[in-house]
C-alpha cells in the first residue's frame, strides 16, 4: 500500500524513476508501516564531479544575470510549488511521518521563502561610507559567492533546502543539494519541479541534486569548488562537517541540535502554555530541532499545569500521518525508537518518573507514545542535558525565574526558548543579555513555529548559523570594500606621506 500511494504522488509531481545515479539505491522506508516505498540511486564520484562542473559553468552566467531576473526564476518555482502544494505535502508525510497538516505547513514555508527571496532580489544593497580622503568615495558591495552545498535532514526534508536555495539563487549562487538518505523521494520530487523551472528560464545548473549517503556529504565538505556548506543535522556530525570545511578555509552555516526549554511562571496564562507546550513537545513526534524537551515550572502553578499537560497528552491521537484527526505520526526509524526507549530507561535510573505515556506501540511502523517525565534537580539529571530526537518532555519544578534561567542556560545547546508570563519585568529579563542564551527567544509563544521573516538559528553547540529571513542572505555572498578616487591627487589613508 505504501508503494502505491507514493507512486501516485510521484507521478503527480513529475518523478518517473529512480534518477540517473549509478551508485547504490537509497531506499525510502515508510515509517508508518516499515514498508519500502521507492528508491533513488546515489551518484558515483564521477557523476558528482560532472554535476559540480556543470553547476559552475552555469555560475559564470548566473552571477551576472541581474538579481531581479534571478528573482523571476525563484518566483516561477514558487508558483509551481503552489500548484503542487498538496501532492508534495503528502510525500513529505509519507517519507518523514509528519501529519498532513505539518506536511502542508512545510510546503507553505517553501512558498513563503520564495516570495521573500523575490523581494530580496531587489534589495541586495551595500553601503556608502564617508571617506577620510578628499574626492574619494568609500563603499561596500556584495557579490555572489559561487557554489553552495546544502545538506538537509529528514525532519524538514524540503523546507530547509528552500531556506537556503531560494536565497542563494537570488544572490547569484548555484546550489548543490544533498538531501537526507532517509527522505530521498522528497529530494527527487523537488528537483523535478526545479528542472521544469530551469528549462523554462535557461537556468539549468542553478539547482542541482546530489543524492547519496555519508560519502556525498564528505565530497561536498572537502571540495574547494564549494566555498560554502550549509549543514542541518546532529551536533556530532556538524562537528565533523565544520572541521572538514574549515581545513580548506571554507565557510559553513551550521544548524545543529536544540535542547529547547520553556519556562512557565505562576502568573502565566495556563491555556496558552498548555497548547504551546503540547505542540512543541508532541508535534512531528518530537523530531523538530525546535521541539520542546525541557519544562521549568514555578511551584505555585506546577501541579495544575502538569495535570493539564498530562490530560492533553492522553488526548493525542497517534496513527497514520495522512489520516484525518491524527496528531502524531511515527518516529523516523527503528533506531529512533531504540533511542526513545534508552532515554526513558536512563531517566528512570536517574530518578525521573514517567507520569504519562512512555510506551512503544505494538503495531507496524515506529509508533511510540509521547512521554511526560517528572525530573529531579536539573543538575542531577544528565539525560536532560542530551537531545533525544523523540517526544519526551522532562519537567522540573523551580522556585523562581532566576533558578529557571540558570538551569535553562546550563546545557550546551542554544537554539530555541520560550517563557510564559504576564509580567513585563519577567519577559524583559528573559529577553535581556542576562536571560535566554538561545538564538530564538519567545514570550507567550512556544519553541516551535519560526516565521521565515526572521533569521533562524542558534548559539553554542547549535552552531551559530542563520538561515531564512532578516539579513541571513549575507552568508551566501562575499563582501567587497571599494574605494573610488575621482580627484587628481593620491592622498593616502591615515594622512601618510610617502615619497615626493
Amino acid at each position: 500500500m505504501s508503494r502505491e500511494r507514493v507512486q501516485a504522488v510521484l507521478e503527480a509531481l513529475g518523478v518517473t524513476g529512480p534518477g540517473d545515479g549509478a551508485g547504490e539505491p537509497l531506499q525510502s522506508i515508510d515509517p508508518a508501516s516499515g514498508e519500502a516505498q521507492g528508491s533513488v540511486r546515489a551518484l558515483t564520484r564521477a557523476q558528482y564531479d560532472a554535476r559540480v562542473a556543470a553547476a559552475l559553468r552555469r555560475f559564470e552566467e548566473w552571477r551576472s544575470r541581474p538579481a531581479p531576473k534571478r528573482g523571476e526564476v525563484v518566483r516561477a518555482l514558487g508558483v509551481l510549488l503552489r500548484e503542487h502544494k498538496y501532492a508534495l505535502a503528502d510525500l513529505v508525510s509519507l517519507e518523514s511521518g509528519k501529519i498532513r497538516a505539518e506536511g502542508v505547513g512545510e510546503v507553505q514555508e517553501m512558498i513563503d521563502i520564495c516570495d521573500f527571496a523575490v523581494g530580496l532580489s531587489r534589495q541586495l544593497h551595500g553601503l556608502t561610507i564617508a571617506s577620510e580622503r578628499p574626492r574619494h568615495r568609500l563603499m561596500e558591495q556584495w557579490h555572489p559567492l559561487g557554489a553552495v552545498g546544502i545538506v538537509t535532514a529528514f525532519n524538514f526534508p524540503v523546507a530547509v533546502w528552500s531556506w537556503n536555495a531560494s536565497l542563494a539563487a537570488v544572490c547569484g549562487d548555484v546550489c548543490l543539494w544533498k538531501p537526507s538518505p532517509l527522505t530521498p523521494l522528497c529530494g527527487a520530487a523537488v528537483q523535478a519541479l526545479c528542472d521544469r523551472v530551469s528549462e523554462e528560464h535557461g537556468a539549468q545548473g542553478v539547482f542541482t541534486l546530489v543524492p547519496g549517503g555519508v560519502e556525498a556529504g564528505t565530497w561536498l565538505c572537502d571540495d574547494p569548488r564549494v566555498p560554502l556548506v550549509s549543514f542541518t543535522g546532529s551536533i556530532a556530525t556538524g562537528t565533523t562537517v565544520a572541521a572538514r570545511v574549515a581545513a580548506r578555509l571554507g565557510r559553513t552555516i551550521l544548524e545543529l541540535g536544540g535542547n529547547n526549554g520553556v519556562i512557565v511562571l505562576d502568573d502565566a496564562d495556563p491555556d496558552l502554555a498548555v497548547r504551546a507546550i503540547t505542540f512543541g513537545a508532541v508535534g512531528t513526534a518530537g523530531q523538530r530541532c525546535t521541539s520542546t524537551r525541557r519544562l521549568f515550572v514555578q511551584r505555585g502553578i506546577a501541579c495544575t499545569l502538569i495535570d493539564r499537560i498530562a490530560a492533553a497528552y492522553r488526548s493525542v491521537r497517534i496513527g497514520d500521518p495522512l489520516e484525518g484527526g491524527v496528531l502524531m505520526g511515527p518516529l523516523i526509524t527503528r533506531g529512533a525508537v531504540d533511542r526513545y526507549r534508552g532515554a526513558l530507561a536512563a531517566a528512570r535510573e536517574q530518578g525521573g518518573k514517567v507520569i504519562c505515556g512512555g510506551r512503544i506501540l505494538e503495531r507496524p511502523g515506529n509508533f511510540v507514545e509521547p512521554a511526560l517525565v517528572l525530573a529531579p534537580r536539573h543538575d542531577a539529571f544528565p539525560i536532560a542535558w542530551e537531545e533525544t530526537f523523540a517526544p519526551i518532555l522532562y519537567v522540573f519544578e523551580v522556585a523562581d525565574l532566576d533558578e529557571a534561567l540558570r538551569a535553562h542556560n546550563a546545557v550546551t545547546q542554544g537554539l530555541s526558548s520560550a517563557i510564559f508570563t504576564d509580567s513585563m519585568r519577567s519577559a524583559e529579563q528573559f529577553l535581556s543579555p542576562a536571560g535566554s542564551d538561545c538564538g530564538i527567544a519567545n514570550v507567550n509563544a512556544g519553541t516551535s513555529g519560526a516565521e521565515i521573516g526572521g533569521a533562524f538559528g542558534g548559539e553554542k553547540e547549535t552552531g551559530g548559523g542563520r538561515e531564512s529571513g532578516s539579513d541571513a542572505w549575507k552568508a551566501y555572498m562575499r563582501r567587497q570594500t571599494s574605494t573610488i578616487n575621482w580627484g587628481r591627487d593620491l592622498p593616502l589613508a591615515q594622512g601618510i606621506t610617502f615619497g615626493t
